[in-house]
């Protein structure tokens, strides 16, 4: 195969499944490492894809702007209410304990704790304390710090010390997006730092992320596949995806 049969072979491999490694490329061409990184820089310059940690995905793949919250809300409202249900089974039993961060799925899950079962909840998320202050059998502490408006929620230092001295059974969080071979991702340093010391805080740590998070890179890494014990997510995520990721140790289950 000629090396511009190749590069066009990767462009279409890299569309259709989101992401590929440089890896699992070489050994898929019969070729070096080096010169599928040098199909990458082709690609790459040609605007086809862009180059991540370890291989490549969709030239649009990478996001950089963060959305806001109200829209996060407004999209795949079905898949995130199924994942809440799900994610209902992973919750501790009562007088248990769960951190919330401000992910829109985590939202979800708020909307339907149960009422008859007592328990502790700390999370950083206004509009998340604001509906569990008056919910039945939720003993809520709210994480104080600088609220941002973009996702109202506290971050900074005084949330990350406050969480270094809490130990909860669940920490619930979300992602904007997510590759099993890079892990999970935010666009602001801030929220990641928050999201880091709530996995910290966590005896276990559960993702819940809706499909469209797949093959998404965003600017700032707040957890690779080894923090993470359990992915709720929805059954449009790929075959594929969901394996790596159980064989990257991550529990996985569908809504």
């Amino acid at each position: 195969m000629y090396a511009e049969e190749r590069q066009q072979t990767i462009a279409g491999l890299v569309a259709d499944r989101g992401r590929v490694s440089v890896a699992a490329l070489a050994e898929e061409f019969g070729v070096t490492t080096e010169t599928v990184r040098r199909d990458l820089a082709v690609l790459e310059r040609a605007g086809m894809l862009r180059r991540v940690h370890g291989g490549a995905v969709p030239a649009g793949a990478l996001a950089y702007v963060e959305t806001a919250l109200a829209e996060r809300h407004g999209t795949r409202s079905e898949q995130k209410r199924k994942i809440a249900a799900a994610a209902l089974d992973l919750l501790p039993g009562t007088g248990g304990s769960l951190l919330l961060d401000g992910g829109s799925s985590v939202a979800a899950l708020a909307e339907v704790l149960p009422a008859d079962r007592r328990l502790l909840v700390a999370t950083h998320s206004v509009p998340l304390a604001a509906r569990l202050a008056v919910a039945p059998g939720v003993d809520l502490h709210v994480l104080g710090g600088r609220v941002r408006g973009i996702t109202q929620c506290a971050v900074g230092e005084r949330t990350v010390s406050t969480l270094a001295d809490l130990r909860a059974d669940v920490a619930f969080l979300g992602t904007n997006g997510l590759t099993p071979e890079y892990g999970f991702t935010t666009p602001d340093e801030a929220e990641a730092s928050v999201k880091r010391a709530m996995i910290r805080a966590g005896q276990k740590v559960v993702v819940l992320a809706d499909s469209s998070k797949f093959g998404r890179e965003h600017l700032v890494r707040f957890a690779t596949s080894a923090d993470v014990d359990v992915l709720v997510t929805d059954a449009e995520a790929a075959p594929a995806d969901l394996a790596r990721l159980e064989d990257a140790g991550i529990e996985v289950v569908v809504a």
